[in-house]
């Protein structure tokens, strides 16, 4: 119980978020109105996504050093774990776009961006499945994954900021901290972020602990 503290912890911020979220005060603004509650699921989303995107390359670059299988078993489920909260941020934010601008998807850079790094990170998986030798596609995948993070924060974090952009914090218009955080928001949000991290997090270690026991049954067999 003790090693799990941090995953009921995850849990119990990841709850309180979403009933405050859908319960809780919120300022009145022109256009937002109530989808600026939007903010407790969508930006938690891509925190978490970037996070585990960055255990990947912590474990893509330890394979590399150390050729330990598990790193590289680590590396990719932190990826597919990652997938999961990026199509998550995605559907959160096309619900939002719909509502606020007219449109799920219009041509903006903060979101083309997105599509792009989301589709960077789905060939990397299919990379994996496209090579049959184990060392090969272990190292080959590890290095495209450690090229591929930083390339996607250019993506959907610096090229928005430099072009016209709808987006909130791109293209010159402010973020939602500078213009609806709220003493009532704020902790919502930041509880929602950390909740979904730890969460992210833990579904990472599940997935992983869940591939271990499949190669040692492949092992018996």
């Amino acid at each position: 119980m003790r090693k799990s503290w941090w995953k009921v912890l995850g849990a119990v911020m990841v709850c309180s978020s979403v009933v405050a979220g859908f319960m809780g005060p919120v300022p009145v603004l022109p256009i937002l109105n109530e989808t600026i509650r939007n903010i407790y699921f969508h930006v938690p989303m891509w925190f978490t996504m970037i996070t585990l995107y960055l255990i990947s390359v912590i474990f893509s670059v330890k394979y590399l050093n150390s050729g330990e299988r598990n790193h590289d078993i680590m590396a990719v489920e932190a990826v597919n774990v990652g997938i999961l909260f990026c199509f998550l941020g995605l559907l959160t934010g096309m619900q939002w776009a719909n509502i606020t601008w007219g449109d799920p998807w219009p041509n903006d850079p903060q979101l083309n961006g997105s599509a792009i790094a989301t589709l960077m990170y789905l060939a990397y998986l299919v990379l994996r499945n496209a090579l049959e030798e184990e060392q090969k596609r272990a190292k080959i995948s590890a290095v495209y994954n450690i090229f591929a993070f930083p390339i996607m924060i250019v993506l959907i974090y610096i090229l928005p900021k430099l072009t016209d952009s709808l987006h909130p914090g791109s293209g010159g218009n402010s973020t939602f901290s500078d213009i609806d955080m709220d003493n009532n928001i704020r902790p919502v949000f930041y509880t929602a972020v950390i909740g979904w991290i730890l969460t992210g997090i833990w579904i990472f270690t599940l997935r992983y602990r869940l591939r271990l026991v499949e190669n040692n049954r492949n092992k018996l067999d």
